[in-house]
């Protein structure tokens, strides 16, 4: 694992302003462009394929990657941040030009886009997304919104979430809270998220959902801080919480630490997304480790596969995670002799 100094080394800051910047500190003064270069040598340092890597066949193909979100938005949550390195790794390693799409005036340049082998389109997207139209192919990486038009990478949310809710009932936790956010497709849409319904259906049917316990806001660590002060604050503090993203982790337990409620003594946290700053908490992180840069990996190889073979019966690859058990949780788990 990549340490603070190496970090800071290779981006030109202090060990203080890396520590600050990764763990959300909003005292901070320093710049956007300083932020993401830290949080992307984190994850580069932290990189690895869960594959052997090998010189890759050069290919000539032109390829655009599109973002559903800004760069602010990339920096205050890097869970896109490190699938996007993933397939500008891939495209680097195969000799393939990437083009980089934003929204202009609120629309996908369908001009540019015609010109490219094809699209890979890293966000969600809904059905009134017209972008598609303008690519010979297109992978979707983190939504699927036509499968049956389109290949996508996604993970299984609602396992995720399954797994970390029996890993907290095995530590004897029957209040459990959930602290998540809400995304939006089409500019309005609500996204429903699997992790905050799996949440509901799993506890709701062993007898144990109260939805005084259930917070949700936007997937930001200003956000889980404010979110979690609420639940301070009511009182009847939840002994457990599963919080669906990092960041949101990383501003709740600033919120706990403030309120001197000791972590995992008194209230156990489990994140999602494993982002590298999640090993720098005080304390470190459990979460749900999810392979970000491999997804990105995957959708390159989908579309090269796409082009090459003229497949036309779309794949959907799921990517599996894995609960990843720090500080933050541990417990008295039953049979662990703890």
């Amino acid at each position: 694992m990549a340490t603070l100094k190496e970090i800071a080394e290779k981006v030109g800051v202090s060990v203080a302003t890396v520590s600050r910047v990764l763990n959300y500190d909003a005292t901070l003064s320093v710049s956007d462009e300083t932020r993401r270069r830290i949080f992307e040598v984190a994850q580069e340092l932290n990189y690895k394929t869960l594959r052997e890597r090998s010189q890759q066949a050069r290919e000539s193909f032109r390829f655009g990657l599109i973002h559903w979100y800004s760069e602010r938005q990339e920096i205050d949550d890097p869970y896109y941040m490190a699938i996007r390195l993933g397939v500008e790794k891939e495209c680097f390693d195969r000799g393939i030009e990437l083009v980089k799409l934003f929204k202009q005036n609120g629309a996908y340049p369908i001009e540019r886009m015609e010109a490219l082998d094809g699209i890979i389109a890293v966000g969600k997207f809904g059905p009134k997304e017209v972008f598609a139209a303008g690519a010979k192919q297109i992978v979707f990486v983190d939504c699927s919104p036509d499968e049956h038009r389109f290949d996508s990478v996604v993970i299984d949310l609602r396992q995720a979430t399954v797994t970390v809710l029996d890993y907290l009932l095995r530590l004897g936790h029957t209040k459990i809270g959930y602290i998540g956010g809400r995304e939006y497709v089409d500019g309005e849409t609500p996204i429903r998220d699997e992790r905050e319904a799996a949440f509901y259906e799993y506890l709701y049917v062993k007898g144990l959902y109260d939805s005084r316990y259930v917070w949700i806001g936007a997937f930001t660590a200003e956000d889980g801080y404010r979110l979690m002060k609420e639940a301070v604050s009511g009182g009847d503090l939840p002994t457990a919480f599963f919080i669906a993203s990092d960041s949101m982790a990383i501003g709740a337990l600033r919120a706990l630490h403030e309120a001197g409620i000791a972590v995992p003594e008194e209230a156990a946290i489990v994140g999602f997304n494993d982002i590298p700053t999640a090993a720098f908490l005080h304390p470190p992180l459990s979460t749900v480790k999810v392979y970000t840069e491999f997804m990105g990996e995957t959708a390159v190889e989908l579309l090269i596969e796409r082009l090459t073979t003229k497949r036309a019966i779309c794949k959907k690859v799921v990517v599996p995670t894995e609960l990843v058990i720090r500080s933050s949780s541990e417990g008295n788990e039953k049979g662990s002799g703890r």
